[in-house]
C-alpha cells in the first residue's frame, strides 16, 4: 500500500488514514469512523463525549490514541485524534450502530478461532497455509516459514522464561539478532524491501528465511545454555546468537560471489521468478 491520505472503507465511504513512522502502523481519524458509524452531524461532538465515557470506564482506547496533523475538507491540515487498527476493531465495539455489525460478527468468529487454535494448535498452522496459498506463496516457501513460525515460538517462549519483557524488549532483542546476521537493522532492512505494515518475514526469500532461522535457534540454545538473569545479558546472547548466522551468511557470500540479503520483497519476487519462466 502506498501513502495516502485517504483509504476506501465502508463501501463508498472515505476515512483518512496516514503512515506513522515512529509507531510504523497505518492510523486512522477516529472522527471519520464515527461519522460513517453513528451518521451523525457532528461526530467531533459525538467522539467528545464518547471519550469522555470510555476514560471513566478505564478504556485505553480513550488514554492512547495520539493525534496527527490530517487534511481537512477545506484544504487545511488540524490536529485529530487517531487510532492504530487494533483501537479501530475496539472502537467499533463501543458504538452500537448496524454498520458496525459486520465487524462485531467478523470479531467473534476470529475470537472462536483463537480459542480452536489454542486447544489445538495444528488448526493455526493449516490456517495459515491456507492463507499463503491464496496469497500465492510457493509450497516450498510456506514450510520454511511455517517452520520459521515454530523457531520463532520457541525464542519467544524462552525469553518468557528469562523474564524479558513482551514488546519493546522483545523488539530490541530482535533487532540485536537481525544486525548481528544481517549486518543492518530490522527498520533498515525493511526500508530495503519497501515495506512498510507488511511483515518482513514474509518478504524473505528462501535463503534469508533460513538463516533467520539459524539465528532465532542459535540464540535460543545459548540462552538455555548460558541462562541470562537480565536484560542485559539476554541482550549479549541475542548478538550471539546473530552472529552465527551472520558468519554462516558471510561464509555463504563470499562463495557465492553476491549479497544475500535481497532487496526484493514478496511481489518483486515473483515478478522476478515470472519474468524468469517466461524468458
Amino acid at each position: 500500500m502506498t501513502k495516502e491520505n485517504t483509504i476506501k472503507l465502508f463501501q463508498d465511504k472515505r476515512v483518512r488514514v496516514q503512515w506513522n513512522e515512529d509507531l510504523e502502523k497505518w492510523v486512522f481519524s477516529i472522527v471519520d469512523i464515527v461519522r460513517i458509524l453513528t451518521e451523525s452531524n457532528n461526530p467531533r461532538k459525538y467522539w467528545s463525549v464518547l471519550k469522555t465515557r470510555l476514560k471513566k470506564e478505564g478504556s485505553e482506547l480513550a488514554t492512547k490514541c495520539s493525534q496527527l496533523k490530517m487534511q481537512s475538507s477545506d484544504g487545511k491540515f488540524y490536529k485529530t485524534d487517531v487510532a492504530d487498527t487494533e483501537q479501530v476493531l475496539r472502537l467499533i465495539q463501543s458504538i452500537p450502530s448496524p454498520r458496525a455489525e459486520p465487524f462485531k460478527v467478523w470479531l467473534a468468529k476470529v475470537g472462536y478461532e483463537r480459542v480452536e487454535e489454542t486447544e489445538d494448535p495444528e488448526k493455526a498452522f493449516d490456517r495459515a497455509m491456507e492463507t499463503y496459498l491464496k496469497k500465492g506463496y510457493s509450497k516450498n516457501w510456506i514450510n520454511q516459514r511455517i517452520k520459521s513460525i515454530e523457531v520463532r515460538k520457541e525464542l519467544t517462549d524462552e525469553w518468557e522464561l528469562r523474564k524479558v519483557k513482551k514488546g519493546q524488549e522483545y523488539a530490541i532483542l530482535t533487532d540485536e539478532i537481525t544486525k548481528a546476521w544481517a549486518g543492518i537493522t530490522t527498520k533498515e532492512y525493511k526500508n530495503y524491501k519497501n515495506l512498510r505494515k507488511e511483515n518482513l518475514r514474509d518478504n524473505m526469500t528462501n535463503l534469508e528465511l533460513v538463516l533467520n532461522m539459524l539465528a532465532e535457534t542459535s540464540t535460543t540454545e545459548l540462552s538455555k545454555k548460558q541462562k541470562p538473569k537480565s536484560f542485559k545479558e539476554n541482550k549479549l546472547i541475542a548478538k550471539k546468537g546473530g552472529a552465527v548466522a551472520g558468519s554462516a551468511r558471510k561464509d555463504l557470500e563470499k562463495k557465492l560471489g553476491e549479497s544475500i540479503i535481497s532487496p526484493l520483497n514478496t511481489k518483486e519476487l515473483e515478478e522476478k521468478k515470472k519474468n524468469e519462466l517466461e524468458n
